[in-house]
């Protein structure tokens, strides 16, 4: 692999041309919009002029673990047209995007044995703004959270992958947001607190699995807050 060639992604819709390399792990990979989108090289492969698919939403996955050690190793000299492209371009902003939209989405990993399949959790933010998130579930009176964290603009970030025994522990959540913008001036927006009731019965239905725009398959998904306007289930 190197660059100038033209790759695709293996675990998720997409592709572009390399535009560079970060040590010996990372590949540059500069999309139809020019934007470079770092991906390990093992999740890429070298393709010929076929077309490849892009979609309006990027998945963002968190790692877990520990770091490798040989990750950590002095990196050995590269020449200057190796050498790694350190600048980040800024946040593409949609038109129609700078109402506040969310979703905490959950989406079945086998949909065809759904009796017995685990299940992957979502918050998407379906606008131009940072959303600084609070995901938290209760149990009586007291509340935990699950997860915090930030999801970049027009993004779904991966929140946890639980079992059917973890259902009850989600009957009860709690969705706090903050949203804002870098680096320039924005509308300021109300911090959102909405309660969300999640009914477990409908894990075990089909049809409440539905085609949407934020995943390939199926999800069951719940407006949190959609165009600027709270939706709170009590």
């Amino acid at each position: 692999m190197k660059i100038g060639d033209k790759v695709r992604f293996l675990s998720e819709v997409g592709g572009g041309r390399v535009a560079g390399f970060q040590g010996k792990n990372i590949v540059l990979v500069e999309d139809e919009d020019g934007f470079e989108v770092p991906m390990r090289v093992t999740e890429v492969v070298v393709i010929g002029d076929e077309d490849y698919d892009t979609k309006h939403m990027v998945e963002v996955k968190s790692e877990k673990g520990k770091v490798k050690n040989e990750e950590m190793e002095e990196e050995p000299e590269t020449e200057p047209a190796d050498r790694p492209v350190t600048f980040k371009a800024p946040v593409e902003e949609r038109k129609g995007g700078d109402k506040v939209s969310a979703y905490l989405a959950f989406v079945p990993i086998d949909l065809k044995e759904l009796s017995d399949t685990r299940f992957e959790s979502y918050i998407i933010n379906d606008c131009n703004y940072y959303l600084r998130y609070v995901y938290m579930t209760a149990e009586g009176t007291s509340w935990q959270v699950r997860s915090t964290g930030e999801v970049e603009p027009n993004t779904k970030l991966f929140i946890e992958e639980f079992g059917r025994d973890q259902l009850n522990q989600l009957e009860h959540s709690c969705i706090q947001l903050l949203a804002y913008k870098r680096e320039k001036y924005f509308l300021r927006k109300p911090a959102v607190d909405a309660l969300i009731n999640i009914d477990p019965v409908k894990f075990y239905k089909l049809h409440t699995f539905l085609e949407n725009q934020f995943f390939e398959q199926p999800a069951l998904i719940y407006t949190i807050i959609e165009n600027d306007r709270q939706f709170v289930k009590l």
